[in-house]
């Protein structure tokens, strides 16, 4: 807040503006060019799930995982760079999240000015952990309840929240395990394993979070789970040559349509992997001009780091002209029932 007392600030800075206007126009894209363009593949799955087998359950939810990081990372960058242009600078609201390694991670950098809310305002008031190990995992439960509850007054938030307060407790016991194990990891497979196992509870986690009612999120949980099989639209299967008998002696069925809705899902969950898990994010690419208030540092590599330049200019200015042609569609607005 002393920012906005600062007689500097009172005062337009081209450096300020375009700094923030990058940071907009990045957080811009995020939202019309990913988020918007999942949004369809997602509601496709949550709006009518039916019986949906494996591959199909799966390719909705990550799109929908998707979308939700996308959609809400996208507005956090635009408040922070529209704040910058005015010499404010705001703190983060993510930080990578999905590159977490377990669950604890995942809560320091989703949604990181909600968590610390959370954290002031309800698991120290509750005692925090100074009350000895199990009060500590009995107020981080209720703190995670409660911080469904605030999402919306609907079971399914509570659930959600529920079993976010269930992955906490059970990845503190898992350290108090390793620790009296003298169990330190650091391999490669065991950080592809910790990692692997945090996206997919958080992805399952995702399903009560969006899902319309109870049973259309236990329709779309037991799906991904494999209980009404695994299958692949025919047009696809037609294509595969021997391998069609193959892929059918295994199990894997075969359904006429939605050849194209299958693979156009799974092309777009494909780039928004990419982008979530192996593209720096906005604050790395800005980091040699203090993109936030609690910035560690962490920089893109050299080439990928923004410079107020002429080539960083018409990069920034070509994705500002992609997202402005991406805002003739329609815009779902998440977080309206919040």
């Amino acid at each position: 807040m002393p920012q906005f007392a600062d007689p500097r600030n009172a005062q337009p800075r081209a450096d300020n503006f375009s700094v923030g206007i990058t940071i907009f126009i990045i957080g811009l894209g995020k939202k019309t060019l990913l988020a918007d363009t999942l949004a369809p593949y997602a509601n496709a799955l949550f709006a009518a799930p039916g019986e949906p087998t494996l591959l199909v359950a799966w390719g909705g939810v990550l799109a929908y995982a998707f979308q939700l990081y996308f959609d809400f990372s996208g507005y956090s960058d635009m408040a922070i760079g529209l704040s910058r242009m005015f010499g404010v600078h705001l703190p983060l609201n993510f930080n990578s999240p999905y590159k977490s390694r377990n669950i604890v991670e995942f809560w320091r950098r989703w949604h990181m000015t909600l968590s610390r809310f959370l954290r002031d305002y309800l698991y120290i008031p509750l005692g925090g952990n100074r009350h000895g190990a199990a009060r500590a995992k009995v107020n981080l439960m209720v703190t995670m309840l409660l911080g469904g509850l605030w999402h919306g007054a609907s079971w399914n938030f509570v659930l959600w929240g529920g079993l976010h307060g269930a992955y906490l407790v059970l990845a503190h016991v898992w350290q108090v395990l390793k620790a009296r194990l003298g169990w330190q990891g650091g391999s490669r497979a065991g950080a592809f394993v910790a990692w692997a196992l945090t996206f997919i509870a958080v992805a399952y986690a995702w399903v009560f979070f969006r899902a319309a009612d109870l049973p259309s999120a236990l329709r779309i949980v037991a799906g991904m789970s494999g209980q009404y099989g695994v299958a692949l639209p025919d047009a696809i299967g037609a294509r595969l040559g021997g391998l069609h008998e193959a892929l059918a002696s295994l199990g894997i069925k075969w359904t006429l349509g939605g050849a194209t809705q299958f693979i156009e899902t799974w092309c777009w969950v494909a780039v928004a992997a990419l982008v979530a898990f192996w593209a720096p994010n906005t604050q790395q690419i800005m980091h040699r001009f203090e993109p936030a208030l609690d910035h560690d540092g962490t920089a893109a590599p050299a080439r990928l780091a923004w410079l107020p330049a002429p080539r960083q200019a018409l990069a920034t200015g070509m994705l500002a002209v992609f997202c402005l042609l991406a805002l003739s569609r329609p815009s779902e607005f998440l977080y309206f029932q919040f």
